[in-house]
């Protein structure tokens, strides 16, 4: 299993209710039957010294493997990417992550 984190930097608008509303059951519809296992949506509420988070809404998708998240991005992720100005002018990160395992 891998984790997908989609990072969308602070500062430019963000329509949240088009994004949970439309974008993620998108992502879901779309994806699901490639191997994506879940998909959570969290938003940045700050840092721990006081600051502002440096990033506003994150999305973290959990795979069961890199080749299929590749495989599921070659399917539909120019539909998928296609939407995101629809919600944000912000830039996404995307960043894959390894689960690491407790000795």
């Amino acid at each position: 299993m891998i984790l997908v984190s989609v990072m969308y930097p602070a500062g430019p608008s963000f329509d949240m209710g088009y994004y949970l509303g439309h974008h993620m059951p998108l992502v879901r519809e779309r994806w699901s039957s490639l191997g994506l296992h879940d998909a959570k949506v969290v938003k940045g509420a700050g840092t721990p010294d006081g600051g502002a988070a440096p990033f506003q809404v994150m999305a973290l998708l959990t795979f069961e493997s890199v080749d299929a998240f590749k495989k599921a991005v070659a399917a539909h992720g120019e539909e998928i990417f296609a939407d995101i100005p629809n919600f944000t002018a912000a830039q996404a990160q995307v960043q894959l992550n390894d689960f690491a395992e407790n000795p």
